[in-house]
């Protein structure tokens, strides 16, 4: 038989050639071949399988005893619990991605102080020393508690990038909460390739899993994510684990976001928001109230009425219209996604008598928030429309909607939730879809129409 060599397989598009290249031939993406063993033939291995593999013995779905009083660790956030169902539930692994520097390592130190109260905790880093870490505690929590009597006694700390030793030390049992800080600097000693790599993040992720389900340890692994926002590594990494939790916002202020991706023991359609402050993160018990409170009314600036999760928020849109000087007009949005600003904006040109062809538009969300509600069509081509004539909106408007491709202005889920929002801080007008009944209602039937009378006002 032939020998077998092993090759080098590009893992955005599954190319595979002999030899090793810095550019994959076929999608063109750089530094993405890496060297995998040579596959074993499908019969010699179903030969293999059939002589050292067992029957199952299969148990009636009825017969199965679950743990009714399943028991969760509380993170300090209520909000937090609530993305995460209710708190860590003991057993499970949880994948948190971020950008750097939004603060990560700042958010899982203070989810161990909290649990280090009731259980034993232990923070392993593969990216700080043990003196750096302690430095944040002191900074965090030195005006609130005796450091030397709150984390010294309860809360463990490692410095580790050895998946093998992080894998054992759960398997002790001494843990019942274990922070991982990151996966990208994880390394298998039976793997050979650099840590980070697809092979040693998926085969270190594995073992961490089957050392929490073996103890019943609750592990919350904090991983990378690239330029563009995903995560860093393979995809098998977040099918692995079960719970995916997205950090969101901007690193240098505002609002930050978490939200779940992925929930095995809990719903996705929650959303927790913090703030740092001088003593770490802090959840922000009135978010609509906050991101109002610095507010200006003048031209270009629209309060939307969104969802965030299953929370209601009111948020400030604000749009700046102005003269080209280039041949190409400009297009920039912050916190919203570009392609549907150029989609509205040929709406507007379209369906109504705006003429934005020769107009740079800016288009930015106040708060750090990223808005992915469809809702907030009407209010981006409110704001726009507004600047664009030099005319503001009254005070005491909100605008939510749905624009279609014909002008339409459709239906927005959870409107008297929104509607109880804006009434809750003294709005007294709502432009809204036809389809929703309420007094304080102005409907909106198609944006000619909505701008029509909101530049006579």
């Amino acid at each position: 038989m032939a020998k077998s060599y092993a090759r080098f397989v590009c893992q955005e598009c599954g190319f595979s050639s002999a030899k090793w290249s810095g550019q994959c031939s076929h999608c063109g993406e750089w530094n993405t071949m890496l060297e995998q063993e040579p596959e074993v033939e499908s019969k010699t291995l179903l030969k293999k399988a059939s002589s050292s593999g067992r029957v199952i013995e299969a148990t009636a779905l009825s017969d199965v005893e679950t743990d009714e009083k399943e028991t969760r660790l509380r993170t300090g956030f209520p909000e937090f619990d609530l993305v995460l169902g209710g708190g860590i539930l003991g057993g499970s692994v949880s994948l948190l991605a971020g950008q750097p520097g939004i603060g990560k390592s700042t958010l899982l130190l203070q989810v161990a102080e909290s649990i280090a109260q009731s259980c034993s905790v232990l923070y392993v880093s593969g990216e700080e020393s043990a003196a750096q870490v302690k430095l944040r505690a002191m900074r965090l929590f030195q005006p609130k508690v005796d450091i030397k009597r709150s984390l010294v006694t309860h809360l463990d700390f490692a410095a580790s990038t050895s998946a093998n030793d992080i894998s054992q030390t759960i398997l002790d049992g001494k843990y019942q909460f274990v922070i991982v800080d990151s996966i990208q600097t994880l390394s298998l000693d039976e793997i050979s390739s650099a840590p980070g790599t697809p092979s040693q993040v998926t085969n270190s992720g594995n073992v961490l899993i089957r050392a929490a389900k073996a103890t019943g340890a609750a592990v919350m692994i904090v991983g990378h994510v690239t330029k563009e926002g995903m995560l860093a590594g393979p995809k098998m990494l977040e099918h692995m684990v079960d719970v995916v939790l997205n950090f969101e916002g901007d690193r240098y202020g505002g609002f930050k976001t978490i939200r779940a991706v992925k929930n095995r023991f809990g719903g996705t359609n929650e959303v927790a928001i913090f703030e740092m402050g001088e003593l770490g993160l802090q959840e922000v018990e009135n978010p609509s109230a906050a991101l109002l409170a610095e507010r200006q009314n003048v031209d270009g600036s629209v309060i939307f009425c969104g969802i965030e999760g299953t929370r209601p928020l009111l948020i400030e849109i604000q749009a700046l219209v102005s003269q080209t000087i280039f041949g190409y007009p400009k297009r920039t949005a912050s916190g919203f996604d570009l392609n549907r600003l150029n989609l509205l904006i040929a709406v507007l040109e379209k369906r109504t008598k705006l003429r934005l062809s020769d107009k740079d538009i800016f288009v930015n969300v106040v708060g750090g928030l990223r808005l992915a509600d469809a809702a907030a069509d009407l209010a981006v081509c409110m704001a726009i429309a507004s600047a664009a004539a030099g005319k503001r909106l009254d005070d005491e408007t909100v605008v939510f909607g749905e624009v279609g491709l014909g002008g339409e202005i459709r239906s927005a889920r959870a409107a008297p939730g929104r509607i109880a929002e804006a009434e809750k801080l003294g709005f007294s007008r709502i432009i809204a879809p036809r389809t929703v009944k309420h007094p304080k209602v102005t409907p909106a039937t198609n944006l000619r129409h909505v701008l029509s009378d909101y530049m006579k006002s």
